[in-house]
């Protein structure tokens, strides 16, 4: 039995340009990985959960070194190789307050995962199915392996958890849409932003108990500096963001669900789920990259217990 975390989807190479500013007058850049399940797999096998990664990357350096990374964090890795080119992402800060991404991922390996990717028997076995929205839009054959992969979960018994992650650079909202609601509609855990939940339910203001009307058992909304709310299996919850130094904002979000699901595999409380939510979400802020700072158990000990600004 796996018992953790399965995960699919896309991840890409990443250029990230140093700074503040327009791209043109970058001076510096880094490059690493990123992708919302894989930045998930990565925060869950930190905080000592089990967890599965499974993607299609291209014959080159970066899917190399996604692999690499992957494995080296502890993640069981099915990569499946493709003779696509692995994507690419690239990333700048306009303003202080602004970060944009741009993809270059039309035709990749990873858009072209199909349902025959995903192992039955290890979706059978798992604790957890994450998905998120992201991966539908990506094309027809991976729609299908997402939608394959909830049916088979949910005839096992397994828990099936979805994060929206509307990306309205992949597709439009009235596409996205009845995609989205559909796959909320088959999930037991949800997370979503604000946003993304008006999204999904047409403009309907009270967004958790809208979601939790089609049928997921715990809704979580996330709300960045404003904290989350919650309402699971009836219970409703609320809590404020901590107080942080923000360095990167993205994947705040990824880490904001690893750090539930964890929890949630570990058979902790929802209350206890959120408040490590939202203390991996606060941790993975303060650090430049998409998974670099995602946290360990003790740096979660450590961040909540500081009171001088260096360690000795």
């Amino acid at each position: 039995m796996n018992g953790g975390l399965v995960t699919l989807g896309e991840t890409m190479g990443l250029v990230a340009a140093e700074g503040v500013g327009l791209l043109e007058h970058a001076r510096g850049f880094r490059f690493g990985i990123g992708g919302a399940e894989s930045n998930v797999a990565i925060g869950v096998a930190r905080l000592g959960g089990r967890a599965t990664w499974v993607g299609r990357i291209g014959p080159d350096a970066t899917g190399d070194l996604i692999e690499r990374r992957l494995r080296a964090e502890g993640v069981h890795t099915v990569a499946i190789r493709d003779d696509a080119y692995t994507g690419l992402m690239v990333r700048h800060r306009r303003t202080g307050a602004l970060t944009t991404v741009d993809y270059h991922r039309a035709g990749s390996a990873g858009s072209r995962l199909g349902p025959t990717d995903v192992p039955v028997d290890l979706l059978r076995s798992a604790g957890i199915l994450h998905v998120t929205g992201i991966t539908p839009a990506l094309g027809d054959t991976a729609r299908a392996a997402v939608f394959q992969s909830v049916e088979t979960a949910r005839a096992a018994g397994v828990t099936v958890s979805v994060d929206i992650n509307y990306r309205a650079k992949l597709w439009s909202r009235y596409d996205a849409a009845p995609v989205l609601r559909d796959l909320v509609s088959r999930a037991d855990v949800v997370f979503a932003g604000p946003d993304e939940a008006a999204l999904v339910l047409g403009g309907n203001e009270a967004v958790a108990v809208g979601l939790a009307a089609l049928g997921p058992g715990e809704v979580v909304i996330k709300d960045g500096p404003r904290g989350c709310t919650g309402l699971i299996e009836g219970e409703r919850y609320a809590l404020e963001a901590l107080d942080v130094t923000v360095v990167d904002p993205v994947g705040a979000g990824d880490a904001f669900v690893a750090g539930y699901l964890a929890d949630r595999l570990a058979g902790a409380a929802p209350a206890q789920r959120l408040a490590t939510a939202v203390t991996v979400g606060g941790f993975a802020v303060t650090v430049p990259g998409d998974c670099e700072g995602l946290p360990s158990r003790a740096d979660l000990a450590a961040l909540l217990s500081a009171t001088d600004d260096v360690t000795r």
